[in-house]
């Protein structure tokens, strides 16, 4: 893993770790810190983007070298779509997410996404994973490497818990048990956490504070 810690400065440089031959490039991106992903298999140099956040130019830079098959969206709030034109522009990127976020998509994506596809890239695969509540069509990605799961989930779940739900109590409830039944229920505590924004997190560093968040209700 090299020196990876996950922490960034907004505006920076790229923070890069690997795990066998899984590449992970993380930006730091826009006003409001949104977090970038390059994922790939450098022996296939080959990949996605997750988030077409901001600043197109730094995206296109952290991933020249590798073919990108598309740009994953976690979700369609405006922080996170910002550079969707100028992908789709040049390099001429495709952008895929869930149709739950029709309504907040500046466009159509290029292909819906279903919770419990799967999409290689070389010899890996990201698993999509549907999580609602921040927003309907709010998705992780979770791809699985040698010395650990890797799990992008966007503005889902951060360290300290899950994302905003504004108070609202069913969207809470959704998240909540889409979170304890799909992703804690089902991955280990070494699965890195890779969110929509700040630093990064383990699922074994947020799972004791399940019923913390849960008393909290937000």
């Amino acid at each position: 893993m090299g020196d990876y810690s996950g922490q960034l400065v907004p505006g920076s440089g790229q923070a890069e770790r690997r795990d066998g031959a899984l590449l992970v490039r993380k930006l730091s991106v826009g006003l409001m810190d949104n977090n970038v992903y390059v994922v790939a298999d450098t022996h296939a140099g080959v990949g996605f983007v997750i988030d077409a956040a901001a600043e197109p130019d730094r995206i296109r830079a952290a991933s020249e070298d590798l073919e990108t098959i598309a740009v994953l969206q976690t979700h369609g709030h405006e922080d996170h779509v910002r550079a969707w034109d100028d992908l789709a522009r040049e390099p001429g990127l495709e952008v895929w997410g869930h149709a739950g976020d029709a309504d907040l998509f500046p466009h159509e994506p290029d292909r819906l996404l279903q919770h419990g596809e799967v999409l290689p890239f070389g010899a890996f695969e990201v698993e999509v994973i549907h999580t609602p509540g921040h927003t309907p069509g709010s998705l992780v990605y979770l791809v699985r490497a040698d010395e650990r799961p890797h799990l992008f989930t966007g503005d889902s779940l951060f360290p300290g818990g899950p994302g905003n739900t504004w108070g609202d109590e069913e969207r809470f409830r959704l998240l909540m048990d889409g979170l304890k039944e799909k992703v804690f229920g089902q991955l280990p505590d070494e699965t890195w956490v890779y969110p929509g924004h700040g630093d990064d997190t383990t699922l074994g560093d947020e799972r004791p504070s399940i019923p913390e968040w849960e008393e909290r209700g937000w």
